[in-house]
């Protein structure tokens, strides 16, 4: 993995980019029985980069009584500072769903986590919730972590520390899931995409698919590599 994709400037295209990129690998080995559609979740969240619920966040500085306007009767005024609101944002998230041809139903979701999934607030809550309702369903639910910073989805039992994750929970198996983890010197693992009983898993090669996505995007040609990557955070962790 490149610790430099994980740039808020780079991470969103390179979201969409290798989302693309998985969905292009299934297809063709999915037909004629299934398909792969890309869906969204879209909700209105405040802007991340402001604090809310901060107490200084509106702090006014009184002015000296040599200076105060003249004033009405029991009419304090002062002089207001400029300060800058959580303002509403529109968060689109995309994710993968591999459907049955005629029925439409979804057989596997995957999910390519972002920040907004991880970082505490509304996207995380909304993630968790939708992530439930699917590991309560007779859908297959894969969960690729690429993002080092804020707290893992929640899991049960001993795990080793990683950086990055990706979760596979196969319907017959729940509560159990197949999780590979994996660090920034890694070589990114291979994992698979799992169907019906009567079908095989189509495994995925995530390392040959980002390297693809890479060249193609020309990131080397936006990527200073001589400045700090993203701060290095470890699992649980929020950056700051």
């Amino acid at each position: 993995m490149d610790p430099y994709l994980e740039q808020p400037g780079l991470w969103p295209e390179f979201h969409n980019r290798l989302l693309v990129a998985i969905a292009d690998v299934l297809g063709p080995q999915l037909r004629p029985k299934y398909r792969v559609a890309i869906e969204k979740r879209v909700y209105q969240d405040a802007a991340a980069d402001l604090q809310i619920g901060r107490p200084d966040a509106a702090v006014f500085r009184a002015v000296p009584d040599t200076n105060l306007l003249p004033q009405r009767q029991g009419q304090v005024l002062v002089e207001p500072v400029m300060v800058e609101l959580p303002m509403p944002e529109e968060i689109t998230e995309r994710f993968l769903e591999i459907r049955e041809v005629g029925t439409e139903a979804v057989v596997t979701t995957l999910e390519l986590l972002s920040p907004s999934n991880k970082r505490a607030g509304k996207g995380r809550q909304l993630y968790e919730v939708k992530r439930l309702k699917v590991l309560g369903s007779q859908t297959h639910l894969v969960e690729v972590d690429l993002i080092r910073a804020f707290g893992p989805l929640p899991l049960r039992g001993a795990t080793a520390a990683s950086l990055y994750r990706i979760l596979v929970s196969r319907v017959e198996q729940r509560p159990l899931a197949a999780l590979y983890g994996f660090n920034l010197s890694d070589p990114i693992p291979s994992f698979p995409v799992p169907l019906q009983a009567d079908d095989p898993p189509i495994w995925v090669d995530l390392q040959e698919l980002m390297n693809g996505v890479y060249d193609r995007a020309s990131y080397d040609l936006a990527i200073d590599y001589s400045q700090d990557s993203v701060q290095l955070m470890r699992p649980g962790h929020e950056s700051g």
